[in-house]
């Protein structure tokens, strides 16, 4: 662990599913001094069921499930965090921002937008076992996926590099955001 003081700001992962947020997410967190959530345990079983049979989730089925991550966001307020979070569109964030730490301007609140090329992602999620979210998924992701606007607060970060060049970039990029 650092000597740096724990980093005082939520930090949301996002990204398309396979772009590596539970890998890299908890390597984030420790190198911040926070606690690190996992955001599919947010999910209701139901979408994991939806997910599981290759069905995309709607907004209906993602508000309890953002709902559940902002609360955790929010009950972090000032002491900092990292969660995953897909966070594709802009309106997911919004609603993330409206219920974390600081409202809808929420400066206690930034995301990590982890981003890749389409076949690396595939390639990558081909290869893991054992998780709902299935490759046949990885197209309507990127076709939702709303990119972080100028006037959200947050970093991109490309996923070619392993999990630990990826964490450390991602680290350096939140501490020059940092107010």
């Amino acid at each position: 662990m650092s000597s740096r003081p724990a980093y005082p700001r939520v930090v949301v992962v996002m990204g398309v599913a396979g772009t590596g947020k539970t890998t890299v997410g908890p390597l984030v967190a420790e190198a911040l001094g926070v606690p690190y959530a996992e955001g599919d345990d947010f999910h209701p079983a139901a979408n994991i069921a939806k997910m599981s049979a290759g069905t995309p989730l709607d907004d209906a089925d993602r508000a309890p499930w953002l709902d559940a991550i902002g609360a955790w966001a929010a009950g972090r307020a000032g002491r900092g965090g990292v969660v995953s979070c897909s966070a594709l569109k802009r309106a997911y964030r919004d609603r993330l921002r409206a219920a974390a730490p600081g409202g809808p301007g929420g400066p206690d609140l930034v995301f990590l937008h982890l981003t890749g090329d389409h076949d690396l992602i595939a390639g990558r999620m081909a290869a893991r076992k054992g998780h709902f979210m299935t490759s046949r998924l990885l197209d309507s992701q990127f076709a939702t996926l709303e990119p972080l606007g100028a006037d959200e607060a947050g970093v991109d970060v490309d996923v070619a590099p392993g999990p630990e060049a990826i964490a450390e970039r991602a680290v350096l990029a939140l501490r020059q955001l940092q107010p």
